[in-house]
């Protein structure tokens, strides 16, 4: 395939890589300065097959590749023939050198399903923000609003049948530390609403002109908000009102929607977009585990050198601003008004609750012990007080159950006392634990407030909730046999399919085993 002139002189390197590890490498030919991620996205956006410019290649190893692809060659698989239809059409917009030159400066790249040729499905052109900086870091309004353009054209001859196109922008969270501009401010949300005006306002005018010719498939334009009157950006202001004027009186779209902030893609990744959409960078390191390049920016616009950044983290202090859910939830709604199709709204995380304090109980602290009977099994509750006579914590104890029980009981009763140490009120634990059913259970003799209990926990917070809460409403507790560890006859009986003899010793057991499956 012949290559376009705008790739001509330019250098390129090949590597060979495979979209995702399950795949075949492929050895792809792009740009020198391009990374091993454009060559990833390069080699999932050329598809399963070998289109028109792949040639079918072998590794030293005998190992076939999927194919070879050249980013010249596979962007001109998509370009010419859209490019083909709108000269049919009439229109002397001269799309191809647009396009070709788009890619070249990582400015704008179509979805995965125009490079696949898959024009039943909605099609989608992804903006790189960053890229419309120029040296000197001033954005280039005028380019960008020009790519705008193109991309819709782009999109219709692509994808002729298709009423909905979806022309989106990406890094912003790049372009803003480029700008020296904090993700949360409201600064950066004038910015965004300003280049989301220039998107809605340009691809809205040039679906209106595309109707002229192609005939009209959506509504008339719709009134939208002003763009802000003001942003850091010099010159964006005025490119978004401009924008927006073009926009206002608009005749009936070609297309019903123009605009959408897409979900990051293959195309992302070839154009060297660290932040997908309109999203924060919620990290300052890159896949590699380097410096992103957004970090970077940010750093060199706040005039940081790297080792002045690490002598700042070593001291505690973190050079780079943190973006929170908070403020892409502010970001989503700053551009939402301007974009046809968003992504759902992020839900910023509530705000973290502060530990309750521990209220200390006094060194010498009132109570009592109350000693009680739980179906023949002794207990001794024993309580401290606060010096206003609420409760504080609590002892039970033990002496006829095993060890292990009285650990728990013992460790249970602390995490109780815990509880009421931080603030848990004590009707919670009286909801929680009352009708709590295992033995020991059963009569309770010793405690003229409570009659029966289902448990030692049940007669602990019934006898809780008499002497402090003040509360006899909790009805009586109706006794039933209760299940016990190491009692009952399900416990006696083997885990095994087949029963064996009660009466036998542990040792004829033994011998009476036999394996009855295998």
């Amino acid at each position: 395939m012949k290559t376009h002139r705008t790739w001509h002189g330019v250098r390129m390197r090949q590597t060979r890589i495979a979209p995702d590890p399950d795949q075949a490498p492929r050895l792809v030919t792009i740009p020198a300065s391009w990374d091993e991620a454009a060559a990833a996205g390069l080699a999932s956006l050329a598809g399963g097959e070998a289109p028109s410019g792949f040639v079918p290649n072998r590794l030293p190893s005998g190992r076939g590749l999927a194919g070879r692809v050249t980013l010249a060659c596979a962007a001109q698989g998509w370009i010419g023939p859209l490019c083909e239809r709108a000269r049919a059409a009439g229109f002397a917009i001269n799309l191809e050198d647009r396009l070709h030159r788009l890619l070249l400066l990582r400015r704008g790249a179509p979805t995965d399903a125009i490079w696949a040729g898959h024009t039943d499905q909605e099609p989608g052109f992804v903006l790189n923000l960053p890229a419309f900086l120029d040296s000197f870091g001033h954005f280039d309004a005028a380019d960008f609003a020009e790519a705008v353009e193109t991309a819709v054209h782009a999109l219709t001859f692509a994808a002729p049948d298709a009423h909905d196109i979806a022309v989106g922008i990406a890094d912003l969270a790049g372009l803003l530390a480029a700008c020296g501009v904090d993700y949360g401010s409201a600064a950066a949300r004038d910015i965004a609403r300003a280049l989301a005006a220039i998107l809605r306002g340009r691809a809205d005018a040039a679906s209106a002109a595309l109707a002229v010719r192609l005939g009209a498939r959506g509504q008339a334009a719709q009134e939208w908000q002003s763009p802000p009157a003001h942003t850091m950006v010099p010159g964006l202001e005025a490119a978004a009102l401009a924008a927006w004027h073009a926009a206002r009186g608009l005749g009936a779209l070609h297309h019903r929607a123009t605009t959408a902030i897409l979900r990051p893609g293959p195309a992302d990744a070839l154009l060297g977009v660290e932040t997908g959409g309109i999203a924060p960078a919620f990290s300052p390191l890159s896949a590699s585990g380097a410096l992103s390049r957004t970090a970077r920016a940010w750093l060199a616009v706040s005039g940081i050198t790297a080792e002045e950044a690490l002598a700042m983290v070593l001291a505690g202090s973190n050079p780079l601003p943190q973006a929170t859910a908070t403020a892409h939830a502010d970001m989503h709604d700053a551009v939402a008004p301007y974009v046809a199709t968003m992504p759902p709204r992020p839900v910023p995380l509530s705000t973290p609750v502060a530990p309750a304090e521990r209220r200390d109980l006094p060194g010498r602290r009132a109570g009592y012990t109350q000693k009680a009977s739980v179906g023949g099994h002794k207990v001794f509750l024993r309580t401290g007080e606060y010096d206003d006579g609420t409760l504080g914590e609590i002892f039970i104890a033990l002496h006829k159950e095993g060890a292990a029980f009285r650990g728990l009981m013992d460790n249970f009763a602390h995490a109780v006392s815990l509880g009421l140490q931080h603030g848990v009120p004590l009707e919670t634990f009286v909801e929680g634990f009352t009708f709590t059913r295992f033995g020991p259970a059963g009569a309770v003799e010793g405690d003229p407030a409570v009659r029966a209990a289902t448990s030692l926990l049940d007669y602990t917070f019934r006898h809780l909730a008499a002497n402090y809460l003040g509360r006899r409403d909790i009805p009586e507790a109706e006794i039933e046999e209760p299940d016990t560890v190491g009692a009952g006859a399900r416990d006696q009986s083997p885990l095994l399919p087949l029963e064996l003899p009660p009466e036998a010793s542990p040792r004829a057991r033994r011998r009476e085993l036999r394996l009855v499956s295998r």
